[in-house]
């Protein structure tokens, strides 16, 4: 089938080149990530010696090829990757793999791990591919048509949330139509009984061998969905910026879609329901920025809508008017939220606070927050500022526009 391809992505080499060559091993489906190169820049992953597979469905021939996206080379710490390797530059890599496969293929399939404006900007400059299937930005999209370009374009969102279902229709080994659109697996699809039974059996050895992970660190009454999470407000996001703008007395906070990857459950919160939500040990750093600076970071947070690029946010409120925040108001005192909001003035020093990564790694804010007037690093841990207040009071937030946008 077309699934056995595995496309390398940024965290399968969080443990190190020996744990990633163990379940290269152990995986029955081939690697892919054409500019991944050895030092004579010779892709490291192939099959047949070729830095993509063609699949052959009857007569019609499948091309798969994947990808990192530019910015899996400050993602990846280089001791983390194959001993002697190396990113390269994914678009003239693309050119040249779609090159190959255009002659032998009846379709084009790009699986790789790049963020959805990459993606979309590979599309544009590299006619012949047929379908992208989106990953690396946490995008819920439905099956469109990438603008200017004839590529399909579909992405699932996160964990196993929707899967992509997508059928293309050939005419002899001419294709003629994609279609297809997101699955939610939720209580609606049938558990498979071989499936069900290793997660169990995998479950109980999780709770035995690491008990400490499933001890109750607090309570979420009536839980905090990340619904929302990357296009709006959500309710984890507000609960989660809001604790740490206070912590940090700042003015405004904000953190990336991606910071959280998923909601609290109602009622007992475990420590690893808490992992689960907010992964990232992230430090808190402080920016003084003037109002126009705080629009122009608004306006970054908005053109990232749909994308885990997006901003979760606490302490500013706006309007949405052709795409860029309108009407922009700030706290008028961190240490006293009860006194509201006043207009943000462009000319004033506002105090912003969010993780080291937005900051300082982010694509779309780090310019941003290095042109701030000051940039502060705390000994704040992000993560355990949220554990903390999870102990102490039961978490929960409210969705009614204080901390986030209005459209208009």
């Amino acid at each position: 089938g077309l699934v056995d391809v595995w496309a390398a992505g940024n965290h399968d080499f969080d443990y190190g080149p020996q744990a990633f060559a163990a379940c290269r091993t152990a995986s029955r489906a081939p690697v892919l990530a054409a500019n991944l190169v050895d030092a004579s820049g010779a892709p490291v992953f192939t099959v047949d010696g070729k830095p993509y597979v063609i699949k052959t469905e009857g007569a019609i021939r499948i091309g798969l090829f994947g990808l990192g996206g530019p910015d899996l080379e400050r993602l990846v710490p280089p001791e983390n990757l194959p001993p002697g390797t190396h990113w390269i530059d994914p678009l003239p890599v693309a050119r040249q793999v779609v090159a190959a496969l255009r002659p032998q293929a009846d379709a084009v399939v790009f699986i790789g791990h790049q963020t959805r404006e990459d993606d979309e900007a590979m599309a544009r400059a590299v006619p012949g591919i047929d379908l992208v299937l989106g990953t690396h930005s946490h995008f819920k999209g439905p099956l469109v048509t990438i603008p200017g370009t004839r590529t399909r374009y579909i992405s699932p969102y996160q964990y196993f949330t929707y899967v992509s279902q997508v059928d293309l229709e050939f005419a002899g080994r001419t294709l003629r139509e994609i279609r297809g659109g997101l699955v939610p697996i939720d209580a609606r699809v049938a558990e498979d009984p071989t499936v069900a039974a290793e997660v169990d059996r995998r479950r109980r050895d999780l709770l035995s061998t690491y008990p400490e992970r499933f001890r109750v660190v607090g309570r979420a009454p009536r839980g905090l969905s990340d619904e929302g999470l990357s296009s709006g407000e959500s309710a984890i996001g507000n609960w989660a910026t809001e604790v740490l703008r206070r912590v940090s007395k700042a003015q405004a906070y904000l953190a990336t879609a991606s910071s959280f990857r998923g909601g609290l459950p109602a009622g007992d919160v475990t420590l690893e329901d808490f992992y689960m939500a907010v992964p990232y040990p992230n430090r808190v750093v402080i920016a003084e920025m003037t109002g126009a600076q705080v629009a122009e970071l608004v306006a970054a947070s908005l053109a990232r809508a749909g994308s885990d690029g997006f901003s979760q946010q606490s302490g500013l409120r706006y309007r949405i008017a052709s795409g860029r925040p309108s009407g922009l108001q700030i706290l008028r005192d961190a240490a006293r939220p009860q006194e509201g909001f006043v207009p943000v003035d462009p000319k004033a020093v506002y105090r912003i606070g969010t993780s080291d990564y937005q900051a300082k790694l982010a694509a779309g804010y780090k310019d941003l927050f290095a042109a701030a007037r000051a940039l502060t690093a705390t000994d704040i841990d992000a993560q355990k500022a949220l554990l903390d207040e999870l102990a102490r009071a039961p978490a929960e937030a409210a969705l009614d526009g204080r901390s986030g946008a209005s459209p208009r």
